[in-house]
């Protein structure tokens, strides 16, 4: 069984008395039953969760991911290096051409993006990381001032009951002591009603 947490928190009355270790076995006894229920599986009767449906591209995909099987939907042909010595072939011509020119794509806007990068990217690093330590000062400024706020509610709240934790234990002391005289004039009254009872079979 997880241990209970035993923490104790701002928010417990300050004038009622620490609970004795039996008080809080019997406590966090009730609480682990309650977990416990309420991690027990549903009933049979509750209704199952309907079975998923895909579509047949999503199905192909998964399918293809279950076999280990790698992914294809991209030609990493045309990015690879050529030939020295061009084909003969017209058509393979063509086609060594068109990857020529794909290549030559890629790597223009490859430099150009380098480019980019030396020019603005320190900067652009700088910027980003200002406004993130900026935004963390705001963080660390908004919690600072929570924190601030629930310690006043916790003064408050200690201050609150400590002005009433007096009249709060003569009501308790009032409560005992008039269940007190309650069970004393219960007991005197059970025997008054035995010397009735006596008297009532001994004059009979």
């Amino acid at each position: 069984m997880s241990s209970i947490r035993t923490t104790v928190h701002e928010s417990l009355p300050y004038v009622d008395p620490e609970p004795t270790p039996a008080e809080r076995a019997a406590a966090e006894s009730l609480i682990a039953r309650e977990q416990e229920s309420a991690g027990s599986p549903p009933p049979p009767s509750a209704p199952l969760a309907a079975p998923p449906t895909f579509s047949p591209l999503l199905s192909a995909e998964l399918d293809r991911v279950a076999a280990k099987q790698p992914l294809s939907a991209i030609d990493l042909s045309r990015y690879e290096a050529l030939s020295d010595s061009p084909p003969s072939d017209p058509s393979a011509l063509q086609t060594s051409l068109s990857r020529a020119y794909a290549a030559a794509t890629y790597l223009s806007g490859r430099h150009a993006h380098l480019q980019l990068l030396d020019a603005y990217g320190k900067n652009a690093w700088l910027v980003g990381n200002w406004q993130l330590e900026a935004e963390l000062r705001t963080l660390e400024r908004e919690l600072e001032e929570a924190r601030k706020e629930v310690d006043l509610v916790s003064i408050q709240r200690r201050r609150a009951q400590d002005e009433v934790g007096g009249e709060l234990k003569g009501l308790d002391e009032a409560w005992r002591r008039g269940v007190g005289r309650v069970l004393e004039t219960e007991v005197a009254a059970e025997g008054l009603r035995q010397q009735v009872l006596e008297r009532q079979r001994g004059g009979g």
